[in-house]
């Protein structure tokens, strides 16, 4: 059913199991959102117009925003498993969800997967044809519930995976996000004294005549230096992202930058625990919704994000495929600790490794978590602490030859 032109609002329904669910629809009026939700099997709890006037109205900017994020996938993922648990069919879900998402790329795609469908394939397949949207991780995981007949548990599995994800991300983007700020505004500070202010007072103190102070010095020369090297970083910053935002992903790359990252001291061990709770909660995801073992842990060493466990996960598939054990390659790599290795050896051999994989996740993502709570704390003081060294040694050394102004004067 094609949407109707009109206005936009925001509604907020129940489910079966109690939860409210918030979403957006395009409609003529609120009568017309009840009678739609309703045809969906859902009673709204309430329903509001948005306005779109003002500042209010959505700004897009060419290039930016146009990316179906994690969180868009989610939301979709959890609205999809309402709508079928709810009995509607999946072509009329399909439709649904790509009247009523706010990403209008995701709303796009949804037309051509609902399209898809129609013509007789399987709801896999038809976001299989999307890899660039639709994770190898949904698409195998939902592939599951088709054949074992547990589509609604499986994207119920999607969204509480990626949920973790998105709150993991977002605790660490907001821990992270002060210290960043505060860093770019020193550089900024430190640029604009040595390129403006400096100069002003160079041409001032050799009107006076005399030996500058060796800080003075030091302090003229950096601001010389920054006139022609400034613009040369700049490029080069400029010149390193575009390359890096093409190439991060080449094998060769990550190769050598991968393993960096885990040595770094503070954020290695951050990068590690980050990796290990993504690890853990992807594999348990897929082993609970029924993928096959090698499988799921081909699609888990391609959606890890750090090339050692990638490496460290294809030493397991050979020991697998020769029929030895799952855990017993993990121990000779450090990227895992001996405790995640020992519990995952125990859900082996219990047949409880999905639960003991959850409870992996956990950890780490609490340890994630209190780590970045830490880092923040250490880092603050100490930028603060640099920031105020740096920016009050430029201006002693900018007041040093003013001790001196009254004797070359007189």
């Amino acid at each position: 059913m094609a949407a109707t032109a009109g206005k936009t609002f925001e509604y907020a329904v129940r489910d079966k199991s109690g939860k409210i669910i918030k979403g957006r629809v395009e409609a003529s009026n609120q009568a017309a959102v009840a009678n739609r939700l309703r045809e969906m099997g859902l009673a709204a709890v309430s329903i509001n117009e948005v306005s779109t006037s003002g500042l209010q109205r959505e700004i897009t900017i060419p290039g930016m925003g146009e990316k179906v994020t994690l969180k868009d996938l989610a939301v979709m993922s959890r609205q999809m498993a309402t709508m079928i648990s709810a009995g509607l069919s999946l072509l009329r879900t399909l439709s649904i969800l790509a009247e009523q998402t706010e990403s209008k790329p995701l709303a796009k795609v949804l037309g051509a997967v609902r399209a898809d469908v129609e013509t007789g394939g399987s709801l896999s397949s038809a976001l299989q044809k999307h890899r660039d949207v639709f994770p190898p991780l949904m698409i195998n995981i939902i592939k599951a519930g088709e054949v074992g007949g547990f589509l609604e548990q499986a994207l119920v599995s999607v969204a509480e995976n990626y949920e973790a994800e998105v709150k993991l991300r977002g605790k660490i983007k907001s821990a992270m996000a002060y210290p960043t700020v505060v860093f770019c505004i020193a550089i900024i500070a430190v640029a604009v004294m040595l390129i403006f202010i400096v100069p002003v007072f160079k041409n001032m103190f050799e009107g006076l005549g005399g030996e500058l102070p060796l800080p003075t010095q030091m302090l003229v020369w950096l601001s010389n230096l920054m006139r022609w090297l400034g613009p040369v970083l700049i490029v080069a910053a400029i010149v390193f992202m575009s390359w890096w935002k093409k190439h991060k992903n080449d094998d060769s790359v990550r190769q050598r930058v991968d393993p960096w990252r885990l040595r770094l001291p503070v954020f290695g061990a951050l990068s590690k625990k980050i990796a290990i709770a993504r690890f853990s909660r992807n594999f348990g995801t897929m082993i609970a919704s029924g993928v096959p073992l090698l499988q799921a842990l081909d699609i888990v060493g391609e959606v890890s994000g750090n090339w050692v466990i990638e490496a460290a996960i294809k030493d397991v598939q050979e020991s697998v495929r020769r029929g030895e054990s799952l855990t017993g390659p993990l121990g000779k790599h450090e990227v895992f600790p001996s405790m995640v290795t020992q519990m995952m050896a125990v859900g082996e051999d219990s047949g409880a490794l999905e639960t003991m994989l959850e409870k992996i996740s956990e950890f780490y993502d609490q340890e994630v978590e209190a780590t970045t709570e830490q880092l923040t704390s250490l880092i603050e003081p100490i930028m603060i602490l640099g920031i105020g060294l740096v920016v009050g040694g430029m201006i002693v050394a900018l007041y040093l030859p003013i001790f001196n102004v009254f004797d070359l004067i007189g």
